[in-house]
């Protein structure tokens, strides 16, 4: 809120700033209304004149005044009516008290009014005694509703048999104790719902959306129990509970959560009266609902018969003691009531201690040899048993403070008072410190003044986590040993770790309510003095936060802005630091192990497994519903990438910081100040001005606008990555990982990741370092050349001959990257590029270079990944040639391939006098084509591909413009035309995806299936559902696409599934690459399809690489797929008549193609056609020409297998 523009915003600030209460009462004390007297004679004295004169100019103000207050209150619902008070005027004029004309005698003033004033006068009377009539019958109607409203205890039942009983318990005297009612109760079978109970439940609504209504009710139920508002759940459950329709939403963790509130306030009459209700409604109780009744007998020390009477009618519902102190979630001190009710009966109980589970093995053929007991190396920076392990775990716990302080990097702009007003808020809170528990160290501005003074800064730390906690400088990582190897969940679970308890997450109208209510709160509650200058108490106070309203387009929207004072405040004074959320932030120790779904990662913040839009609930309750065994190479998987130890490249970060803090170089990504956006054109246009000239200028407006916000994002997004880093400098950390519902990885911190940009990813290093051994400085040099971008298709010799060629600038871009030749600047990835030079000119000038011990990440790209999971899928030796699937000494590049392919038919067309393929004659390029075939594979229509092309075709200055439209609309046809030529099998896998879930779709569900891995995956595409919520300051609508009570959106559905399979694929086969190579002992991290080690380990990598791909690839992806389709939608009672068109659809999987090049695969076996040597920026497919060995042999072999099936293709039945 600090860059808001205030201008426009205005009138409707003055708007807002209206008071909004009702105005005042129409008679207001004092001031009612004067006497229409006689007049007085007309031969009055000059002196007379003049007061008849204010007499008059009076009551016209009079009347005008009454007649807006009338106008006032014809508007107002609520009525305040005040009884009017006389007030005599002074002998000099003024109003006088309304009187009976007097006959005769002196001193009677005659009417001055006039008969239009009498009337008017009349009719304020007659007002006022309306008004008040009015509010003697509200207040009436008030006292009605209280009667009627208040909150009520005794349920209504239903059933007649328990009503009665109810009520002649109630009538005896003296009433039978609860505990018989309750042990009557509990021997009572559930009753079965009337026919007519029965259809009005059924007539309830959808179940998804019956089921959002009732998580809405029992977050409401949890509210009032937390917020001490018991009474208030009871009521609102006795209120639902009496009326057919609304006891639907009504379930028994609802009637469970109200008994536990009055279990744990010990009132034992409320909690029989839900007893009832659960009867009634014809629910059995289950474990809570009889701990809730035992608990509360032993906060009543209720006598060893009554406790018997329940456990007895607990086990005559098959419900074992045991399960209430091991599977019900209550905490320590309800425990304790509990075990003494039921040492009440049973004096040698003990509550059973906590089973240690029998481990369960995941089956899948794929992760077998990851389970597999035999000789590993695992990395053993996860599992850190050294001494300084707790003073990491001790350094996370911050966590507990929710929030993390980090000194910003933004330039100070402090003035000598602030800093002075500074010292005396710092000395006020050193007096303070030792009752409110904040020392000096814990105020930011202690420690920016001393590190502005040159001191040391308080608790020998710097940014402000939390004093003393942060070690001097980090040592190099240890690597103990663990005496037997396992996964870090496995060890985990052997700890006994106890499991986090689930909470229901609340639905997304619930939230949105709530926030909608604290927002309000803060404009109402939260002020500032109206004159900062004037002295405290002098002043009125003004609110901070003003409700205005904008347009975006055709919309009316709200608006919150804050004051311009205190927006001035803000910048003149504001603390020099930033906050952020602990989640956002990297952690000091190594992450929890992933073991649960909602277990693992960060200590104390609770982290998603699969992050998903807020609201959306089909991913969790998918999970919830799987097989712990299955999730377990996701989950080891996610816990690998999290252990990898991180490090900041400090002389990276310096350059960086340097540029940041002049004005930035957004040539080599730093953004510049918002300072340095620019200008709209000052002036105004004269008077004569024609409409294109204003609509240039009104377009000019908006494109400055429109950068000035986007260099405005681009700092701060800037901001918040170099000051954590800098925060982060001496610091070893760790980046926790989850995953989409597609299955693809990413951090959970935000801000500072290795998935950014190219600067984000040069200020990252591995902490644990690995010798370059014989090979590793070629894999330096080769990195080096890819990033450069100059010679993507060249083979490894002549790319590590131009690394030689180049040595000299490389040296002189580590040694004066600033003041040197800067040949670092000119190539594709220049931060990334410069921190590989300083790494190599560290390496080369090393006594050993092999011995050299290297951190930086050596990274390896895939070409493609998209077209090759397709080409691999449909055996198209062709496409996987053009992907780099086979064996070849210069890479192969798809997209300069299709772009030739493009150009043969420009050609053809060209000499049969096409226009269009005449004009596009040397415009054909890589450049132009590139995007859209990148993204064909993710399901990019016709439409976007060709929207893709047209904004390529614009940036060529020499193409002439008018022929972009038709230019892109030809090209893109022909992009696809050679896609269908190059990957014969991939647009027929494409098609049948998209028809499958097209039909699928059609029937009513959404689309599923489960990976190679086993992780099951939904697709959260549903039609939009509208939300209004109303009252307070403003209504509040908005659209929520994972609501599962709507039907699928088709279209998104259909497009969707395609993209989203391959991305399951490509994640299946980045886990298992990950999980290999932690057994082996490697550093590994991904990018998606872009994989990172050491130097020394890049040919280890590539060949788990080539072999996971392989093995991926050797199940029979399609046809698992077919059966779980036609299991999940063809079959069950949910689909007792599936469409025919739909069974066919998924039974008909794609043929697959023969090797049309068998030769080309044989030769990969032998040493004469494969390249020596480390390999070039090799994709992680299997075959790869770059780094292979002639150890893969078997490797192509088995893909030989997979070209030429065994089998013919057929249907599946």
């Amino acid at each position: 809120m600090s860059a808001l523009r205030w201008g426009r915003g205005a009138s409707g600030l003055r708007r807002a700033l209206w008071p909004a209460g009702p105005p005042g009462p129409l008679a207001e004390e004092g001031a009612l209304s004067g006497v229409w007297g006689r007049r007085r004679s007309l031969s009055a004295s000059p002196c007379e004149q003049d007061r008849r004169k204010d007499w008059g100019h009076a009551e016209l103000l009079e009347v005008l005044e009454a007649r807006l207050r009338q106008l006032q209150a014809a508007r107002v619902s609520e009525v305040t009516v005040r009884r009017p008070r006389p007030a005599r005027l002074p002998d000099a004029g003024g109003f006088q008290p309304r009187r009976k004309a007097q006959k005769g005698g002196e001193g009677t003033a005659p009417g001055l009014g006039g008969h239009w004033a009498q009337k008017l006068d009349q009719e304020k009377w007659a007002m006022q005694r309306r008004k008040q009539r009015l509010q003697a019958k509200l207040q009436v109607r008030a006292q009605q509703l209280a009667c009627e409203h208040r909150l009520r205890m005794v349920p209504q039942l239903l059933s007649a048999p328990l009503a009665e009983r109810l009520l002649r318990w109630e009538q005896e005297t003296p009433r039978s104790p609860w505990e018989e009612q309750l042990a009557r109760l509990l021997r009572e079978a559930p009753r079965r719902l009337s026919c007519e109970a029965e259809r009005a439940h059924e007539a309830g609504g959808a179940p998804a959306r019956l089921e959002t209504q009732q998580q809405r009710l029992l977050a409401f139920l949890e509210c009032c129990l937390l917020s001490g508002h018991l009474p208030l759940a009871h009521h609102v459950l006795v209120t639902c509970h009496g009326k057919w329709r609304q006891r639907r939403v009504l379930t028994l963790a609802a009637y469970n959560t109200v008994m536990l509130g009055w279990a744990r306030k010990g009132s034992f009459k409320e909690l029989v009266y839900v007893f009832f209700m659960v009867k009634d409604a014809g629910l059995t109780p289950d474990l809570l609902s009889y701990a809730a009744a035992l608990q509360c007998m032993g906060r009543l020390d209720q006598d060893a018969r009554t406790v018997q009477r329940c456990l007895d009618q607990m086990a005559q519902d098959g419900l074992r003691l045991q399960d209430l102190f091991s599977s019900v979630p209550l905490c320590q001190e309800e425990q304790a009531a509990l075990l003494q009710a039921v040492h009440k009966a049973q004096p040698t109980f003990s509550p059973p201690l906590q089973p240690q589970p029998e481990p369960q093995v995941n089956t899948s053929p794929l992760l077998r040899e990851i389970y597999a007991k035999g000789p590993v190396s695992y990395l053993p920076s996860c599992t850190c048993l050294c001494g300084s392990c707790r003073l990491l775990f001790q350094q996370q716990l911050q966590e507990m403070a929710t929030t993390v302080t980090v000194e910003s990097r933004r330039r100070s702009c402090l003035t000598k008072e602030v800093l002075a007003r500074c010292e005396q808020l710092s000395a006020e809170s050193q007096l303070l410190g030792g009752r409110a528990g904040c020392g000096p160290g814990s105020s930011p501005w202690v420690a920016h003044r001393q590190e502005r003074r040159g001191g040391p800064r308080p608790g020998g730390g710097g940014g402000g986590r939390r004093a003393g906690l942060r070690p001097p400088a980090p040592d190099p990582l240890p690597c103990p040993q663990v005496a037997v190897p396992c996964l870090p969940r496995q060890y985990w679970e052997t700890l006994g770790a106890p499991e986090v308890p689930h909470e229901q997450p609340w639905p997304l109208p619930v939230l949105v309510q709530l926030g909608k209510r604290l927002a309000e709160m803060l404009v109402e509650v939260v002020r500032m003095p109206g004159s900062l200058a004037a002295p405290q108490g002098s002043c009125s106070l003004i609110p901070v936060l003003y409700h205005v309203y904008s347009f975006r387009s055709f919309r009316q929207i709200g608006i919150l802005k804050p004051h311009p004072a205190f927006t001035q405040l803000l910048a003149t004074a504001a603390e020099h630091t930033l906050t952020f959320e602990a989640a956002e932030v990297p952690m000091l120790c190594p992450p929890l192990p992933w073991t649960s779904p909602h277990t693992g990662a960060f200590l104390l913040s609770p982290t998603k497994l699969v992050r998903s839009v807020e609201g959306t609930t089909q991913h969790q309750r998918l999970l919830d519903s799987c097989p712990p065994a299955e999730l377990h190479g996701a989950l080891d998987a996610l816990t690998q990438l999290g252990n990898c130890a991180w490090r900041v490249n400090g002389r990276v970060l310096d350059l960086v910081l340097e540029l940041f803090a002049a004005k930035g170089c957004p040539r080599l990504g730093v953004p510049a100040p918002p300072s340095e956006a620019p200008r709209p054109p000052e002036g105004r246009l004269p008077p004569d001005a024609s409409p294109a000239q204003k609509a240039e200028l009104r377009r000019e407006l908006a494109r400055c606008l429109k950068v000035a916000r986007e260099m405005h994002s681009l700092r701060s997004d800037a901001l918040y990555r170099l000051s954590l880093a800098q925060h982060l400098r001496h610091c070893v950390f760790w980046l926790p990982h989850n995953m989409d519902f597609r299955g693809r990885t990413y951090p959970c911190p935000p801000h500072f990741n290795h998935l950014g940009s190219d600067l984000a990813r040069a200020l990252l290093e591995f902490a644990q370092g690995r010798p370059l051994g014989p090979r590793g400085l070629d894999w330096l040099k080769i990195h080096l050349v890819n990033l450069t971008g100059l010679k993507k298709r060249e083979p490894l010799q002549a790319r590590l001959v131009f690394a030689d060629e180049v040595m000299e600038d490389v040296l002189d871009s580590a040694d004066r990257p600033m003041t040197g030749r800067k040949w670092w600047m000119e190539v594709e990835e220049p931060w990334q590029a410069l921190a590989c030079c300083m790494e190599i000119a560290r390496a080369v000038r090393a006594p050993d270079p092999a011995a050299y011990i290297s951190h930086f990440p050596v990274h390896q790209d895939g070409s493609c990944n998209g077209l090759q999971h397709y080409a691999a899928l449909g055996r198209d030796s062709i496409g996987a040639a053009s992907v780099n699937l086979l064996p070849s000494d210069v890479p192969q590049d798809v997209y300069s391939g299709v772009a030739a392919q493009v150009e043969v038919f420009r050609r053809q067309d060209a000499k049969r006098g096409v226009r269009v393929a005449q004009v596009l004659e040397g415009f054909i390029s890589r450049k132009v084509v590139k995007q859209t075939v990148m993204t064909v594979v993710y399901g990019v229509t016709r439409y976007g591909g060709r929207l893709q092309i047209e904004r390529r075709l614009r940036e060529l200055s020499d193409f002439p413009q008018e022929f972009v439209w038709e230019a892109s609309h030809y090209l893109v046809r022909q992009v696809f035309n050679s896609l269908q030529e190059m990957f014969s099998g991939t647009r027929a896998i494409q098609h049948w995806l998209t028809e499958s879930a097209r039909l699928i779709a059609h029937s009513g569900s959404a689309v599923e299936w489960v990976t190679p891995l086993g992780i099951p995956i939904i697709q959260p595409y549903h039609r939009d559902s509208k939300v209004m919520i109303s009252g307070g300051i403003q209504s509040l609508t908005f659209s929520h696409s994972g609501d599962t009570s709507q039907r699928p959106n088709t279209l998104k559905q259909k497009n969707g599934f395609p993209p989203n399979f391959i991305h399951s694929l490509d994640s299946s086969h980045m886990m298992l690459t990950a999980l290999h190579c932690y057994r082996k002992g490697l550093t590994f991290v991904s990018v998606h399809d872009c994989f990172w080690t050491h130097a020394a380990d890049v040919e280890v990598m590539n060949q788990v690489c080539r072999e996971q791909f392989v093995r991926l690839h050797s199940q029979p992806i399609l046809h698992n797929l077919s059966r779980f389709l036609m299991k999940r939608f063809c079959s069950g009672a949910r689909f007792s008549a599936p469409s025919p068109s739909l069974q066919d659809t998924l039974r008909s999987v794609p043929k697959t193609g023969r090797a049309r090049h068998p030769a080309r695969f044989l030769r990969a076996g032998g040493a004469g056609g494969v390249a020596q040597g480390p390999a070039a920026r090799s994709p992680p497919g299997p075959l790869l020409h770059r780094g292979l060995r002639p150890e893969a042999g078997e490797a192509l072999h088995l893909l030989l297998q997979l070209t030429l099936p065994r089998r013919p293709p057929c249907t599946i039945v």
